[in-house]
């Protein structure tokens, strides 16, 4: 396979952002850091969301998955 096989095109990746963005801000992100989590696809946004809904402070869940 060549690497253009294996990279889905840019408006699949545009929506699982927008998709990721409005999950992490549905979690309790502000919109500022779930724009730079929502970027990362190595991110796994079910943490995400679970560091914040265990009581971990925003800035601390950011540093932890960033």
């Amino acid at each position: 396979m060549t690497q253009a096989t294996l990279t889905p095109p840019q408006e699949t990746l545009d929506w699982v952002r927008q998709w990721r963005l409005e999950q992490l801000e549905r979690a309790g992100y502000p919109t500022k850091d779930a724009l730079i989590l929502c970027g990362r696809l190595d991110i796994d946004i079910h943490e995400a969301a679970r560091l914040l809904h265990s009581g971990c402070p925003v800035a601390t869940a950011v540093r932890i998955l960033v």
